[in-house]
């Protein structure tokens, strides 16, 4: 006779092997299925049973950020702040070297110190402050002050390295608790019933791991590979930035932006530090000469050089003859995002503007004080159809920071450029006439260009009344039919320039944003 011990033995036995079976057919079906869910939109679409996604894999983090950048560090520590558990995950944690991204306006500043984070462009850095612009054109210049009367001392633009001014902002970061800053390479962004619900990633030893959070926010600069799946881009190339470092130089206007009106485009010079200036030298086209046969010292020195400062020709020379010559493609598009439950998009990979007005992080810095603040009432994120038909207000509620600065980063770009058409001309004659002259005229336009003041119609009526100046200057001493008809091309050339880039921004949303109906919407409650 059996006993029952045997039985029972026999019975937990098979049990435990079956367990064992379905686990070890799980896994190897599980690793099958994440190529099976890959989708063509840049998306990993996940099992609709989430079958991926563990109890402890969703809990332990609130918002997953792709990139650590300017927008992606500051972004981290202010959310962390806020109490969120915070995942960033950035290509390469190394300290970045470029040629943009060096100088921050007094308004993007004021957001710094919002943020808490005005610390990171300070002496330890070796950050210069930055007080205004001088601008030159044939042989002349005019200085052009922020209007900071209304601040205290230490508010002005700083202008630095990027690379370490990212690399304090980062480690400010870290020092939070709950921020995890990890080195790895975004492939994808992992969907479910239309839903984000994270990323999937290469970490630093080549392994394929994932992250999932309520909210993933995509901050992976210009060359962003996510933005298609978050929305519709239309990325322009209207010139190339040629960098180089002046050292031991004196610029003319010391703590001042320089900006030369040169032929066929414009040629910037700022501090980077006590000892560098940074000079730019925009190409216009997507093509530059090539560094490695010595067209670009040539082209540098031939047609670059004469339109030089005295004070910095020498130091200018003796930088291109060093070699440690660099090129860069700029890069605009406007914002125009695909509301997507789960994800959302910041920073460059967003929206870019021609970086001749150094604008950039002032937009960038302005939007992560506007999410922050939105997404403050809100203790859990969870909601997250709720939660994007909410942040549509983020879209309309920037306009006035972004199209202001946008607009007229394109609109300067164009007005600047050299051109044979009579009619261009004029009205780069008028724009340094019209700053020229002192009082509102050269207040209005450099309190746009700071950020202090981003208000669009501000921006329009300035802009109309450089063109009537530049008419005003074709009647005197007085009008003649040629003279009348190139003021009334003038006038169609002004308006050839800046309405296309209204359009791109959005006539409603950056004139009339009270009259968009996301303008209103509250907080879901849960």
């Amino acid at each position: 006779m059996v006993s029952y011990e045997y039985v029972l033995g026999g019975v937990l036995a098979s049990l435990l092997g079956s367990v064992f079976f379905m686990i070890i057919t799980s896994t190897f079906s599980a690793k099958k299925k994440v190529h099976d869910f890959t989708s063509d939109n840049g998306f990993v679409r996940t099992p609709q049973n989430g079958e991926f996604l563990t109890e402890m894999e969703e809990k332990s983090t609130d918002v997953v950020i792709v990139g650590a950048g300017v927008a992606g560090a500051a972004l981290a520590y202010t959310l962390a702040k806020e109490g969120r558990r915070v995942h960033v995950i950035e290509r390469d944690l190394s300290e970045p070297d470029r040629i943009v991204g060096e100088l921050l306006q007094p308004g993007g500043y004021l957001k710094l110190i919002e943020l808490g984070l005005e610390d990171c462009a300070n002496e330890s850095i070796d950050a210069q402050k930055v007080f205004g612009y001088a601008l030159y054109k044939d042989g002349k210049d005019t200085k052009l002050s922020y209007p900071l009367e209304q601040y205290n001392s230490d508010v002005a633009g700083r202008s630095f390295h990027n690379g370490r001014f990212i690399q304090k902002m980062r480690e400010k970061a870290v020092t939070l608790s709950n921020v995890k800053l990890e080195q790895g390479s975004v492939t994808t962004l992992i969907e479910e019933k239309g839903i984000v619900k994270g990323v999937i990633y290469k970490n630093k030893a080549g392994e394929e791991m994932r992250a999932y959070a309520p909210l993933t926010i995509v901050c992976d600069g210009c060359f962003s590979n996510l933005r298609k799946s978050l929305s519709a881009p239309q990325v322009e190339s209207p010139s190339c930035f040629v960098g180089l470092v002046l050292e031991n130089c004196e610029l003319p206007h010391a703590n001042h932006g320089h900006v030369i009106l040169g032929d066929p485009s414009p040629i910037l010079f700022y501090p980077i530090s006590s000892t560098e200036v940074r000079c730019l030298v925009d190409v216009p086209g997507t093509k530059v000469p090539s560094v490695a046969n010595g067209e670009m010292a040539k082209y540098l020195k031939t047609v670059v050089a004469p339109q030089i400062p005295p004070q910095l020709l020498n130091a200018f020379m003796v930088s291109i003859d060093k070699g440690n010559i660099r090129s860069m493609q700029n890069r605009s598009m406007a914002a125009n995002p695909v509301p997507t439950p789960g994800a959302l998009l910041l920073g460059d990979s967003f929206n870019m503007r021609h970086p001749l007005t150094g604008g950039g992080m002032t937009v960038a810095l302005s939007d992560i004080v506007l999410l922050r603040d939105l997404l403050r009432p809100l203790r859990d994120l969870n909601d997250a159809p709720a939660l994007c038909n909410y942040l549509e207000s983020f879209y309309t509620l920037r306009k006035p920071v972004s199209s202001t600065i946008n607009t007229l980063a394109g609109a300067l770009y164009k007005v600047f450029l050299a051109s044979p058409d009579p009619a261009r001309q004029e009205m780069r004659e008028a724009c340094f006439g019209y700053l020229s002259l002192g009082g509102i005229c050269s207040y209005g336009p450099v309190s746009l260009l700071s950020g202090l003041n981003p208000r669009p119609l501000h921006l329009f009526l300035h802009f109309f009344a450089v063109a009537i100046y530049g008419v005003g200057r074709l009647m005197f001493p007085f009008p003649s039919p040629q003279r009348m008809w190139l003021g009334f091309r003038l006038i169609m050339s002004a308006s050839g320039i800046i309405f296309p880039i209204i359009k791109g921004e959005g006539v409603r949303q950056m004139f009339f944003p009270a009259t968009v109906p996301a303008y209103y919407r509250s907080a879901p409650v849960h």
